[in-house]
């Protein structure tokens, strides 16, 4: 009984290299994107760069020191589902904006 506890209690621990890779790695993301900053990128490449070293540097935080890259279901259900959310009331505010924008411009131009 024992010895299948300890084997489940050494399956759950994960080793100190792992998280010291991921360390490394964000902090030569991290130099990436002060180096956007360093070289002054303009335009849609600098925010598309950042945005990009900032999405890897999320999803290496979720995934390794919020374990997530061991439970999968948990990274479904933390992942997907919000981020739905999110793209659905994005996509609603955008629509709203639009009829509004619309709206506006139609009534100060033709009168009402």
């Amino acid at each position: 009984m024992t010895e299948t506890n300890n084997n489940k209690e050494q399956a759950s621990t994960h080793k100190i290299g792992i998280y010291l890779w991921i360390w490394g790695l964000l902090f030569v993301l991290s130099f990436f994107s002060y180096m956007v900053d360093w070289y002054q990128f303009q335009g849609i490449l600098r925010w598309s760069l950042i945005l990009f070293f900032m999405f890897l540097k999320a999803g290496l935080i979720m995934a390794f020191f919020m374990h997530l890259f061991w439970e999968r279901y948990a990274l479904v259900n933390v992942l997907l589902w919000p981020m739905t959310a999110i793209a659905c009331f994005i996509f609603l505010m955008v629509a709203e904006f639009e009829y509004l924008l619309f709206s506006r411009l139609f009534y100060f131009v033709v009168g009402g």
